[in-house]
């Protein structure tokens, strides 16, 4: 009784382990590729509702000012999160964190959250599985950096100096 008890035990904490919403498939734009220019919503499409653009309980409208394909044309270096919050405990943590860093480097970094039940296409266009999912774009459009998961403060905010000091 006591060694299935374990067993149980054991496969619960594999399940719970490989089930969060950060679980991630393979996908995503790689390291060197041009961002795809897509139209996105933005906070002035959906008449200034921002509960029509994010499920975030605490957004920021400085981060649906912009649709993707206008984004790239202006030729700053864009942080990019793709989260949905209204079903991703994670991607909370992840968007306060981008709002610390947009406090930050608003002068020299567009700071967009797409949110997938707002902007799918999105989603598909950089072949986003799972959330939260996190890109850094240059100044030329390439993608610079990625990453599938959760993130640390410190690695988003090294991601966007890397990709600031390629600039200079």
């Amino acid at each position: 009784m006591k060694v299935n008890f374990l067993w149980l035990l054991a496969i619960c904490g594999i399940v719970v382990s490989i089930s969060g919403c950060d679980q991630q498939l393979a996908g995503g734009l790689q390291k060197g590729e041009v961002a795809p220019k897509l139209a996105t919503k933005t906070l002035a499409d959906v008449g200034g509702d921002v509960s029509k653009i994010t499920t975030y309980r605490q957004p920021d409208e400085r981060m649906y000012q912009y649709s993707l394909d206008n984004a790239l044309a202006l030729g700053k270096p864009i942080f990019l999160e793709f989260a949905t919050p209204g079903h991703c405990t994670v991607c909370d943590g992840q968007l306060q964190m981008m709002k610390a860093l947009m406090e930050k480097y608003q002068t020299q970094v567009l700071f967009i959250h797409m949110d997938q039940y707002k902007n799918p296409q999105a989603f598909k266009a950089y072949r986003v599985t799972g959330d939260p999912w996190t890109y850094v774009i240059d100044d030329k459009g390439i993608v610079r950096y990625q990453m599938p998961g959760r993130m640390l403060y410190g690695e988003m905010e090294s991601a966007i100096k890397d990709v600031l000091k390629a600039k200079t």
